[in-house]
């Protein structure tokens, strides 16, 4: 699915459209819980893509693509009872040395109707040792595009 505009989702980061699918509901009818944090985790990989962050076009890791989850957090708002095209707002929390933290929003295509929110935690490896290191300076400078502002 396309772009919809940053203004859209809100005067910070970015909204991406993704779609749900029928057997991503529960025996209920409901997107399954486990689906919200891939949902997030499909627009971030999205994004990272787009700005050849992710991976390269042999689907190799690119450096700061080799990075890995220290902790995903979300808070279910109201479900999600239906396939379709969603949103996902996702913006920058913050940027350490090594680690990122960013937020998200599964939400309706126009950014209007929340379903969840939460934060996801990754850590920068180096691919030999496997210990965190730094992120490179381009790629800190398109975290801080996303960057939320202070409130």
């Amino acid at each position: 699915m396309s772009d919809v505009s940053q203004e859209s989702a809100s005067e910070y980061g970015v909204l991406r459209l993704l779609a749900v699918y029928f057997d991503d509901l529960d025996s209920f009818g409901m997107l399954h819980n486990s689906r919200y944090g891939v949902l997030a985790e499909r627009a971030w990989v999205a994004y990272w893509q787009e700005n050849q962050v992710a991976f390269a076009r042999d689907w190799a890791l690119l450096d700061d693509g080799y990075n890995v989850a220290k902790e995903l957090h979300v808070n279910f708002d109201m479900p999600i009872t239906r396939p379709g095209g969603y949103g996902v707002h996702l913006w920058v929390e913050r940027v350490g040395r090594s680690s990122l933290t960013y937020g998200f929003r599964v939400c309706s295509a126009d950014g209007a109707t929340t379903y969840a929110r939460g934060h996801r935690i990754v850590v920068r490896l180096d691919r030999e040792t496997l210990k965190p290191t730094t992120w490179t300076e381009r790629t800190q400078e398109l975290l801080l595009r996303i960057l939320r502002p202070e409130n």
